[in-house]
């Protein structure tokens, strides 16, 4: 069976880039996880990922209130997926087309009915699902990082679903990362990451979506360094 990452390994400072990222995260893990880790750092990492993926759906909502439990509907959505989201983990592994239906059912049941709730728009949203769920589960020797960011990019470009979908998205790759033994207790905040580098995460977005196989790369670039920026914002590395 074909490499369906191959390609992309390949280009120019794409395994370098990976690998440079990945050791760093693997470094902050052991350093820091060793003497901190524990159930509320999980937490704490899924607080920030929830605020922070609110806020690139369009929430106004601050750490603060998220953390006080008054937010916008939005926030309310992320932090409702956060409390959940790690059980799907082991699922995405075996049938990751249920995973990632699992995870709009749950973000979006405030606000569509249960006709909607992780049901693809339409024909072609669903043949975009089954290509990520078909990525999920072919043989690729595409470092983890790379396959949870062209996971990402997908589900957030191909919009499939009636609502929430770059949450689902972003949610997605953490569920990546925590399922292919990255980060398995989710400490690393990639959410984070990408809010911080909002305008290239966004500018990025769109190459992969309108620029062709150099988009795709560019991209791919792009998520080397948000992860790098994730692990930077896990709650590990703040907690003195």
């Amino acid at each position: 069976m074909t490499d369906p990452l191959a390609w992309l390994t390949d280009l120019e400072g794409v395994r370098s880039a990976y690998a440079g990222t990945r050791d760093g995260i693997d470094v902050m893990l052991r350093d820091r996880g060793l003497r901190r880790t524990s159930p509320e750092m999980t937490a704490e990492s899924l607080l920030r990922g929830a605020h922070a993926s609110a806020v690139l759906e369009g929430s106004v909502s601050t750490l603060e209130h998220v953390r006080a439990g008054e937010t916008d509907e939005i926030a309310t959505d992320a932090v409702r997926l956060s409390a959940s989201m790690l059980a799907l983990a082991p699922l995405l592994k075996t049938a990751p087309l249920q995973a990632i239906a699992r995870l709009h059912a749950v973000v979006g049941s405030a606000a569509l009915g249960p006709d909607e709730l992780g049901r693809p728009r339409d024909a072609a949203s669903a043949d975009r699902l089954r290509g990520v769920a078909e990525l999920l589960l072919s043989k690729t020797e595409a470092p983890a990082l790379l396959v949870a960011a062209i996971a990402h990019a997908d589900v957030a470009t191909a919009a499939p679903f009636a609502s929430h979908n770059g949450i689902v998205a972003r949610a997605l790759e953490r569920l990546v990362l925590v399922s292919r033994g990255v980060d398995a207790k989710s400490l690393v905040v990639p959410e984070a990451g990408h809010l911080a580098h909002r305008a290239a995460y966004e500018s990025n977005l769109r190459a992969y979506r309108d620029g062709g196989p150099s988009g795709v790369h560019a991209w791919a670039l792009y998520g080397a360094e948000a992860f790098s920026a994730g692990a930077e914002a896990s709650p590990l590395v703040h907690a003195g």
